[in-house]
């Protein structure tokens, strides 16, 4: 992408984290991206290029681990992927007001970094995938919870992508932990959720839940949930229109 800079950052275990940024002014857009999904991809090249169009900063990265950061992938979990987007957000907080885009579980570590960071203005998410761990360790039959509960192994799904990538049971835990204290801060800032009607692999339910609970602790929480005709992907040109429409809104 044209007037995009390179960058890198040390994890606390010196392993580096690589991204992509372009300076601007008024507002920078981060894009957290969703698991097991590499920083460049439909979406962020269009939230790239909408930003060079309306002359905003943007900011892409990997996660260690993954992607073209350093490290390898089990070596890490949900904690490591919220402390990345931490210590990306604190290199950019010094510059416009930050609206961070998160997709699939890039869009609850979205939320949870935007209730931290007074520097963060809005959060469009895209088929959030709250406590996705926890979730995901209760939609499997009692038997394989058990088998991955005692091995301490287990790959998402047992479709080629994602058999190379195993997930320790400690992703459980910690997306559980971090579930427990997702509605302990509530910082009014504005949030939108893109969600997909025919999702069957982050269920829409899940946002629907979720708008629900924070209305029911705070009823003017500047929330807006739209649930739309569409799957997990969210990629034709009505969907990547909505996802304009929400990202150029004005705070």
């Amino acid at each position: 992408m044209s007037g995009m800079n390179r960058f890198q950052l040390k994890g606390a275990d010196g392993r580096l984290i690589r991204g992509d940024r372009s300076l601007g002014k008024d507002r920078q857009i981060l894009f957290i991206t969703g698991f097991l999904s590499k920083r460049w991809g439909n979406k962020s090249k269009a939230l790239a290029q909408w930003c060079e169009e309306q002359g905003w900063g943007f900011c892409c990265y990997d996660v260690r681990g993954f992607g073209e950061s350093d490290g390898t992938f089990t070596d890490y979990t949900l904690s490591d992927w919220i402390a990345d987007a931490r210590l990306v957000l604190n290199a950019l907080k010094q510059g416009p007001s930050i609206t961070i885009v998160g997709n699939s579980l890039g869009g609850w570590i979205a939320w949870l970094l935007a209730q931290e960071f007074q520097e963060v203005e809005r959060v469009v998410l895209i088929a959030p995938a709250f406590n996705m761990m926890g979730v995901r360790a209760k939609q499997i039959s009692p038997d394989r919870r058990q088998a991955w509960q005692t091995t301490g192994w287990m790959p998402w799904d047992d479709e080629p992508l994602h058999k190379d990538w195993p997930l320790s049971w400690k992703w459980v835990e910690e997306s559980e932990s971090y579930w427990k204290t997702t509605f302990d801060r509530l910082r009014p800032v504005k949030t939108t959720i893109l969600h997909g009607l025919q999702d069957t692999i982050i269920l829409p339910e899940g946002s629907r839940r979720f708008a629900e609970a924070l209305l029911a602790r705070d009823p003017l929480f500047p929330i807006a949930l739209n649930l739309i005709t569409g799957d997990h992907r969210l990629s034709s040109p009505e969907h990547m229109e909505w996802f304009r429409q929400a990202v150029l809104e004005q705070p």
